[in-house]
């Protein structure tokens, strides 16, 4: 029992070590100073529809906590497809998830980052890509290109730290929901939806 609880606490550190070199090396593609929490996460996976037969598009997996929660969500590792920028994180995410689709590329250039997969239809994209690093007008393109990739009413989950929606409103276009508040986290999280309407 001890040991098991060590070999857990280690592999804790460990993420979070790999997490803050991550952070340390690029802290514009890294959104916070720790890894996601486990809670948050399960959160986040929570609007996944593993009944619709769709695969599911993770954007910025990192060290791979959402990443876990997804599969335990009840996603088949080759359902999930996971675009992944940092080619640190990327290698790291290989040896950990067997099965899964992981792309080293960017999200913010999907077709060609995809390739092959370009026009698959995904159920839903949970996000942990650091919205607020870039400018709002690149932030609304990628959140049109990815409800192009699905059905209508099937979201996109975005994860943000500060306290209104990273993507301005667009009733038009799409509709914006606040999910969760997730205390649980550090910081603590604010989770977002993004639906056609």
């Amino acid at each position: 029992m001890e040991l098991r609880l060590k070999e857990r606490l280690g592999r804790k550190f460990n993420e979070e070590i790999r997490f803050f070199k991550g952070w340390i090396d690029g802290p514009k593609q890294v959104g916070a100073i720790l890894p996601t929490s486990s809670v948050t996460a399960k959160r986040m996976a929570s609007v996944i529809n593993t009944g619709s037969g769709l695969p599911v598009l993770e954007l910025g997996p990192g060290t791979g906590i959402i990443t876990k929660a997804i599969l335990k969500h009840g996603v088949r590792p080759e359902e999930l497809v996971s675009v992944e920028y940092s080619t640190d994180f990327y290698q790291h995410l290989l040896k950990a998830f067997p099965g899964v689709n992981f792309i080293n590329g960017d999200a913010f250039d999907l077709d060609r980052t995809l390739g092959n997969l370009k026009d698959t239809t995904f159920d839903s994209v949970i996000s942990a890509i650091p919205l607020l690093s870039f400018p709002m007008e690149r932030r609304i393109a990628l959140l049109e290109d990815l409800l192009d990739r699905m059905p209508a009413g099937r979201p996109m989950m975005q994860i943000t730290y500060g306290p209104i929606s990273p993507i301005i409103a667009n009733p038009d276009r799409y509709k914006i929901k606040h999910y969760d508040f997730v205390m649980r986290n550090i910081p603590p999280a604010q989770l977002w939806t993004y639906t056609r309407p």
